[in-house]
């Protein structure tokens, strides 16, 4: 396994040098700043998220308006409600992508969510206070109690809201299996640990978020 700052020359040589690659690095917001975002956004991230999975990411954005529109907002402790009337209302609406069990899982996720807000006072804060060394364990949760957040598109969500994260992305899992942290894309518990690991060895080595730590390792792979 290389030192971080050996990866990192390894990917400014793809993309310009230093500097170049500096430029395109994004950033984790600030925990109070994500702290203060409302849940109705984070539901809309879960939603787009999990649409986007499977389906062309430029088509989800360009109906985009359309789901916020059809889910009302995204406010949680009104999409928790919806049954099959509002259900069968979606399934009819041609702005958005009518995918029932995507559907469903959104509806799932609006009541993930009142929950926590319920336990811990908001949803983001839950989220904005859960370590961001311990990634691996919040993503296990996310996928346990949320409906369709397992595996990258809970990253992703992470990601979107400003979540200091690492996605594990084709690229991103490559840059691991040529570190040998792993052998495959990670799945079990252990590989995960392991990944997890790896990040925060990273970021005690180079004081870098895992947000930049991931966009390195994906840029000394691919584009």
């Amino acid at each position: 396994m290389r030192d971080f700052d050996e990866i990192f020359a390894i990917a400014a040589a793809r993309k310009g040098g230093p500097s170049a690659l500096e430029a395109r690095l994004a950033m984790p917001a600030p925990r109070e700043a994500l702290a203060a975002v409302p849940d109705d956004r984070w539901l809309s991230a879960m939603a787009k998220c999990l649409f986007q999975a499977g389906f062309h990411w430029k088509v989800i954005e360009a109906k985009w308006d359309g789901f916020e529109t059809a889910f009302e907002g995204f406010n949680p402790a009104r999409v928790a409600l919806y049954g099959d009337r509002d259900l069968d209302r979606l399934l009819a609406d041609t702005g958005i992508v009518r995918n029932g069990a995507k559907i469903a899982a959104v509806i799932a996720n609006a009541v993930f969510l009142t929950d926590l807000a319920r336990e811990h006072g908001s949803a983001a804060g839950f989220f904005s206070d859960w370590p961001d060394a311990d990634q691996a364990g919040l993503t296990a949760f996310m996928a346990r109690r949320g409906a369709r957040l397992g595996g990258v598109t809970g990253q992703r969500v992470l990601r979107l809201m400003g979540k200091d994260a690492y996605i594990l992305s084709a690229d991103v899992t490559a840059r691991l299996i040529a570190e040998g942290i792993v052998d495959k894309a990670p799945t079990s518990k252990r590989d995960l640990a392991a990944v997890q690991e790896a990040f925060n060895r990273w970021r005690a080595q180079s004081g870098r978020s895992l947000t930049e730590i991931s966009q390195v390792l994906a840029m000394s792979i691919g584009d």
